[in-house]
């Protein structure tokens, strides 16, 4: 461990923030990478003559922001960290850094499985780094949860996040498209979500360089229109699902309308398409007959 005077530090620190960012992701990088809480600045911000303990060198985590900043790359993956729910997950450019919105998937399932108790069999299609998954997993404990992806690398940081957050054992992971893992499960699903690729070809070349230039094009390009995974997902949900089992499905801002149609059209009930907290119809979700 490296010490540092509390002065020494605060003024590196005015110095950092004055070539840009802001606070809540300098904390992200002081907190994973040099092992200061905000806990620790808040003191030491009331008590300058404190000493800091640093796990990495000031020279080091500053090459950190520097590339933040001025190369846009996304602070999580400098860190390999990121904070999704009460969650502290290992992230690469191998997944989707999950986002705050996708959070609310989880309260959506709490409103309709309100029994933490109950012994429910979900599937999570693309499960990248496993967010969803497994805040699932450990909000039912008595649960079992089943989680695809088509890239093997991703799995490995799902199946780590499984293990570092969990001494449970009732979600477990398969490498495969979409439901083409889970052929033994059809049928016997009380609840499957997906938070797939959505983004349009046309919005996808207009992202801005910090998502474009860094995570994976496979998860976010949904074909020309955007849709052409929420189709597959939706059209194959039916062999999968019990009978009065539920959908949930995150998409494009204004998908919500197109996917509602297409739940119409394969035979599901109770449809309704639910805002995130900015108003958007960012979640669509059904009720298989």
């Amino acid at each position: 461990m490296l010490s540092i005077s509390g002065e020494e530090f605060l003024f590196w620190k005015k110095k950092q923030l004055s070539k840009g960012g802001n606070q809540q992701t300098f904390a992200v990088l002081l907190d994973c990478v040099g092992g200061i809480s905000n806990s620790e600045i808040n003191l030491i911000t009331i008590n300058p003559g404190g000493i800091l303990h640093l796990k990495e060198n000031l020279e080091f985590l500053e090459s950190l922001w520097d590339q933040h900043l001025f190369k846009s790359c996304p602070i999580q993956y400098l860190c390999g960290i990121t904070f999704w729910r009460d969650l502290k997950l290992k992230v690469t450019n191998k997944v989707l850094i999950p986002r705050a919105e996708t959070e609310l998937i989880i309260d959506i399932v709490f409103n309709i499985f309100r029994n933490k108790s109950e012994k429910l069999f979900f599937a999570e299609l693309g499960t990248g780094s496993g967010a969803i998954s497994i805040a699932l997993a450990l909000a039912y404990p008595f649960s079992e949860g089943v989680a695809s992806d088509v890239d093997q690398d991703s799995l490995e940081v799902a199946t780590n996040n499984f293990i570092n957050s969990s001494k449970q054992s009732n979600l477990k992971f398969y490498c495969g498209n979409w439901w083409s893992p889970l052929e033994s499960f059809k049928g016997k699903l009380d609840l499957a979500i997906s938070n797939p690729p959505y983004i349009p070809k046309d919005t996808y070349e207009k992202l801005p360089k910090e998502v474009k230039n860094f995570e994976p094009k496979v998860a976010l390009l949904g074909g020309e229109d955007g849709l052409k995974h929420l189709r597959e997902i939706i059209q194959k949900a039916p062999l999968f699902l019990k009978k009065k089992g539920w959908i949930i499905l995150e998409n494009h801002f204004d998908q919500g309308e197109k996917v509602k149609k297409l739940l119409i059209k394969n035979e599901f009930t109770s449809i309704e398409i639910v805002k995130d907290l900015s108003g958007i119809g960012r979640f669509t979700i059904g009720r298989y007959k």
